[in-house]
């Protein structure tokens, strides 16, 4: 018994021991900055491989307990400094580090490149990364808004609430070809499949860094990040602790508003807070409003290929880009036969209407119908648990709603529009499962051009009354001798008699019931044509993880992972057709392999990886990638890719269906062909435009052939017996009758022997697929003297399947014929692929100089060019939409503390080239007059920091010039900002 007591009691002594030497590990230090001596307060110290980790508190010291078994490394980091790493060989371990700013890029250490940590001169793509220092040391307004500073970053600005970022051709207001994360969320509104601006985005002060892409990324980030990918990452509360706060406000200044200078207001808070490392909180809350958003203000007309001075006083066919309402128009000649044929007009009247002579109907502007404001408010809470040295669990939640106005087919007025996401994760050093859900729900959002159409129809009987109407107010007009556009104008007035004026309240009250309608709702018989409100909560779930077999594969890195997707659509049948019982979701999953080996004891590194994904309405697609890093001296490496990427067609491209005033909009999937009974093998197939002109031409030749005889015959009938030609043809035998049926009748005949000539060939759809690349690049990045960073790189890129909008048309009569008159055909837009080839070729280069004392010069110019585009697509009447300056750069000065006086600047000047812009808003404009003007913008800011306040004050602006630029054809015009910001951080020293 007593040797028992006595081998347990040794048996205890040596696990208690032993877990002693676990469990007491203590390390202890100091961090300074080893330019000043000065001690840094919340640096990271984190254990290598691990999850466990500190920070220092205000005298720059640190304690730091762990069970990790000796020995192990720290890694010290702090935002604007080197990391440092040092090995723990001591159970009690004393340290004392002096971290070294970081002036260039050359020491970041990044992971959006091989999801893996690497230094970004290893990098086997390009990237870009901007950390929390750099967002508060440029002068722009927002985050998201300093992303055009980086190199080949091209940007689109909707409304002061609203950028979309892209990189290397194909850009777009809301852009679907660039995915974007925050803490690996996709940000995306499910719905639209494109990041509605600052509303999905963090604020600013919980925004740690981000990594920028550019260029097809799928081989390890999946579908739609084929131009690209931008990963968010917010702050730790177990690395960035205690409160700040951030307080701006200023003024905008924009010369073509009603209100040229408008005040805005910006405020954000942020708290967190951990217990014991082991338990972390955060809360943030941010709120924007800007009184007067940038404005959309382009009247230049459209039907006149934007000819300076045309407007509607001069031209009855007007229709301005950002007026509303005028979309609308017919033909006179057309209206005057029509009312001929109800014995309304005699047929003499066609004698006074030249041919050609279009009429729009009265617009509306884009102030009339869209309230001013813009405005976000954005909150999130994040809990996070150390289960365990090597196990961390988090769980977040985040709400974002707005005002805001976006450009795609439509002008796009987001009213109270909201998004909220919600998520569980579990991550170690070598793994993450994470799942989530983002909820979309569109509030009172509507399509403004829709919206002033809706208006014109909603009073005195809509466009049946009043073209007629105007018809007959023309004519009277020029019976008076009122000739020209004085009488058109004199017409327009009569049919405008009792048209609601903006801000009444007969105006309001229209404006309410179409806004609050929902878009293809056509059930109240009061709106015929449905209403403007657009209707969406969809929602997006995603389950997803990776491993990293680092602790069991020594040969080599190698990751694995996979995720599953699904898009639940929910438009009450207004966008899809989702009603009457159907539920409509979307399944995608895939999965990834990456195996990096770096050989010749450094020289070489190899990453070669591949991704399999599966759309359920799409064949499946592998994606492979193979990059190579050379590295023959320190500090300069070479790099080289081959990679490839996929973009599955968004779910509107897939499910849409609406009806409007010009076509009804289905989506590329083959329910909607046979729903309308469009196959070509059907009873009522559909034709091509280029086809019905065809038609069109042949029936033409073949009526003129046939006129003579006709004619020849009418004249003897009438000649031999005028009562049985009157009793026949229900007209007096007059020559003008004569020869209003020669027209007619030949036009019949030319009807009848065209259908049997094989002109007329119905559409050949084709299979609706993802589009794909296929990208090469080549690129440099060096270190050279220590002072100068460069960073350069050429790609080419090959796309196919390109997706475009194709027009249809199909009879509603029982007659193909029906086609040739648009009151007789009904009109279809659906995206479809094509199967010819796009290339796309680009260079960029980055240049910073670390002048000394603090002072830094960069800039960067990078140039694109579509070198080939799919001819198929210019056949079927699409455009390239390339949508992107052949040259752009930026050039910056700038010193963070000058003289360590706590005082900063930073002066940026940005240029772009002149380009074509291209999209489903410009379809009816000329393809190659709706021209971007080039820009360039002076950005600058200072600042001081003040210690005793622990803030940071800064003033500064954006566009100092003041000239109004867009970036995008039918966006607001951007003018100025001004602002001065007091930041507030708890740790700051």
């Amino acid at each position: 018994m007593n040797n028992f007591t006595k081998n347990v009691g040794l048996t205890l002594l040596f696990f208690l021991v032993t877990f002693a030497s676990f469990s007491q590990a203590k390390i202890t230090g100091l961090i300074t900055d080893a330019g000043t001596g000065d001690a840094l307060v919340g640096v990271n110290i984190t254990i290598k491989g691990k999850v466990t980790g500190t920070t220092t508190n205000f005298n720059g010291t640190f304690t730091l307990y762990t069970n990790v078994e000796l020995p192990f490394k720290l890694a010290i980091s702090y935002v604007g400094y080197k990391t440092q790493e040092i090995s723990i060989t001591k159970p009690q371990a004393e340290i004392k580090i002096a971290l070294i700013e970081q002036v260039t890029q050359s020491e970041e250490v990044v992971v959006a490149a091989a999801r893996i940590e690497e230094n970004v001169m290893n990098s086997p793509v390009s990237i870009e990364k901007i950390d929390s220092r750099a967002i508060q040391a440029n002068p722009s307004f927002n985050f998201l808004e300093s992303l055009k500073y980086l190199k080949g970053v091209d940007f689109s600005t909707q409304s002061i609430t609203f950028t979309s970022i892209n990189s290397r051709g194909f850009n777009a207001s809301g852009n679907n070809r660039l995915v974007q994360l925050v803490d690996g969320i996709d940000n995306q509104a499910p719905g639209l499949n494109f990041s509605i601006g600052t509303i999905g985005a963090t604020s600013d002060i919980d925004m740690e860094s981000a990594e920028f892409l550019p260029g097809t990324s799928s081989a390890l980030y999946g579908p739609n990040a084929v131009n690209g990918i931008l990963l968010m990452n917010t702050k730790s509360p177990f690395l960035f602790k205690g409160l700040s706060a951030n307080l701006k406000t200023g003024m905008t200044h924009e010369e073509n508003r009603s209100r040229v200078n408008s005040p805005f207001y910006d405020f954000s808070i942020r708290w967190a807070q951990s217990f014991n490392d082991k338990f972390g909180v955060k809360i943030n809350f941010s709120y924007m409003k800007a009184q007067n958003d940038w404005a959309a203000t382009n009247y230049g007309d459209g039907n006149k290929n934007f000819l300076a001075g045309s407007s509607q006083q001069n031209n009855p066919a007007y229709n301005g880009v950002n007026n509303y309402g005028d979309q609308t128009v017919q033909d006179l000649r057309l209206v005057a036969e029509q009312m001929i044929g109800l014995n309304l007009l005699p047929a003499t009247a066609l004698n006074f209407i030249p041919q050609g002579t279009y009429v729009t109907r009265t617009p509306y502007s884009e102030s009339d119908l869209i309230a001013p404001e813009a405005k976000t408010i954005k909150g999130n809470v994040a809990l996070h648990y150390r289960l365990s040295e090597n196990i961390e669990a988090i769980g977040v939640f985040m709400y974002g709603t707005g005002t805001t106005a976006y450009l795609g087919n439509d002008r796009y007025s987001f009213n109270n529009f909201t998004g909220m996401q919600s998520k569980l994760e579990l991550r170690g050093s070598n793994f993450f499962i994470r799942g989530y859900k983002t909820q979309e729900n569109s509030g009172d959002s509507f399509a403004t051009s829709l919206a002033g159409q809706l208006l014109n129809e909603r009073w005195g009987g809509g466009s049946r009354v009043w073209y007629p109407t105007y018809l007959t107010s023309y004519l009277k007009a020029l019976q008076t001798g009122v000739t020209g556009i004085a009488a058109h104008n004199v017409a327009r007035g009569v049919a405008d008699t009792n048209r609601p004026l903006p801000n009444s309240q007969a105006f309001n009250d229209a404006l309410n019931s179409v806004k609050t309608l929902n878009v293809g709702d056509v059930s109240n018989p009061l709106y015929p044509f449905g209403g403007a409100h657009l209707q969406d909560n969809t929602s997006l779930y995603q389950f997803e993880g990776m491993y990293n077999f680092k602790n069991q594969v020594k040969f080599a890195e190698i990751i694995m992972g996979g995720n599953y997707r699904i898009y639940q659509l929910n438009s009450g049948g207004t966008f899809y057709p989702d009603k009457n019982g159907r539920e409509i979701s979307v399944k995608e999953w895939g999965s990834y392999l990456q195996v990096s080996k770096t050989l010749l004891d450094g020289g070489l590194k190899v990453v070669a990886s591949g991704r399999y994904d599966k759309n359920e309405n799409f064949e499946g697609q592998f994606s492979p990638r193979l990059a190579l890093v050379v590295s023959p001296w320190d500090n300069h490496h070479i790099r080289t890719s081959f990679q490839t990427g996929f973009r599955i067609p968004p779910v509107q491209n897939q499910y849409i269906d609406i009806k409007t005033n010009q076509a009804t909009l289905i989506g590329g999937l083959s329910e909607f062909i046979t729903k309308y009974n469009l196959s070509p093998d059907g009873t009522n197939p559909a034709y091509s435009p280029a086809n019905v002109a065809a038609f069109g031409e042949e029936v033409k030749t073949r009526a003129t052939a046939a006129a003579p005889a006709i004619a020849v015959g009418l004249q003897t009938e009438a000649q031999t017996n005028p009562q049985a030609f009157a009793v026949k043809y229900g007209v007096a035998p007059t020559a003008a009758n004569i020869a209003t049926l020669v027209s007619t009748l030949s036009t019949q005949q030319g009807i009848k022997t065209a259908l049997t000539s094989g002109v007329l060939k119905p559409y050949q759809f084709k299979k609706f697929r993802p589009e794909s690349v296929q990208s090469y690049e080549i690129g440099y990045r060096g270190l050279i003297g220590d002072r100068l960073f460069i960073d350069g790189s050429y790609f080419y890129s090959k796309y196919k399947n390109f997706v475009y909008s194709e027009i249809l048309i199909q009879s509603t009569t029982n007659n193909p014929a029906g086609i040739l008159s648009a009151n007789t055909r009904q009109v279809y837009q659906l995206p479809a692929s094509s199967e010819g080839e796009t290339i796309t070729e680009g260079w960029s280069l980055g240049l910073d100089y670390r002048l000394g004392k603090g002072y830094l010069i960069g800039g960067n110019v990078s140039y694109n060019q579509l070198k080939q585009f799919d001819q198929n697509i210019i056949a079927n009447g699409g455009r390239p939409e390339f949508n992107t300056p052949a040259y752009k750069f930026n050039a910056s000065f700038s010193n963070r503390n000058v003289a360590n006086t706590g005082f900063g600047f930073n002066v940026i000047l940005r240029y772009q080239d002149a380009f074509v812009w291209q999209s489903a808003f410009t379809a009816g404009f000329d393809a190659n007059s709706t021209i971007v003007p080039a820009f360039s913008t002076l950005d600058a800011q200072i600042s001081k920091k003040i210690t005793s306040l622990k803030s940071i004050l800064k003033i500064g602006g954006t566009n100092l010039v003041g000239k109004s630029y867009v970036t995008a054809f039918g966006n607001p015009s951007v003018g100025s900002m001004f602002y001065v910001s007091l930041s507030f951080d708890e740790l700051l020293k």
